[in-house]
């Protein structure tokens, strides 16, 4: 009987099968991808930020940060593979919280410039998400 029990699973996979997967099975998730203090104060201030403000937001993010020596941190939020906001933080952690409101209004005008352009905008030999 076991040997047969996967023959009843395919009806459950069916719609994989079949290319009909349209939803994301992780949406809405903001992704540290910080290394200093800094970049964790920024990443930790835009989040609580984020979910304030966006508490039912599907749109999964991710922050990142590049350390350089001559202008203290190099942070950029991407969405969907796009860089939708770009910064430098200076070595001064007391900025990382006024930067990141800047950041959250500055993301979410810019996510919304992009679906509204997808929607838009369509081209046989592009994706959507190559818009």
């Amino acid at each position: 009987m076991s040997t047969l029990a996967w023959a009843q699973e395919p009806a459950a996979t069916a719609p994989m099968d079949r290319g009909q997967i349209d939803n994301e099975p992780l949406r809405g998730l903001l992704i540290n991808r910080t290394i200093t203090v800094m970049g964790w104060d920024f990443y930790k201030s835009f989040s609580e930020i984020w979910q304030a403000l966006y508490p039912n937001s599907q749109d999964t993010l991710t922050v990142i940060e590049r350390p350089t020596a001559q202008y203290g941190s190099e942070i950029w939020v991407s969405y969907d593979s796009q860089t939708v906001y770009h910064t430098f933080l200076s070595p001064a952690r007391s900025r990382a919280r006024q930067e990141s409101k800047t950041a959250v209004a500055a993301v979410h005008e810019n996510i919304a410039i992009i679906q509204a352009q997808r929607q838009f905008v369509q081209d046989a030999d592009l994706a959507p998400k190559e818009m």
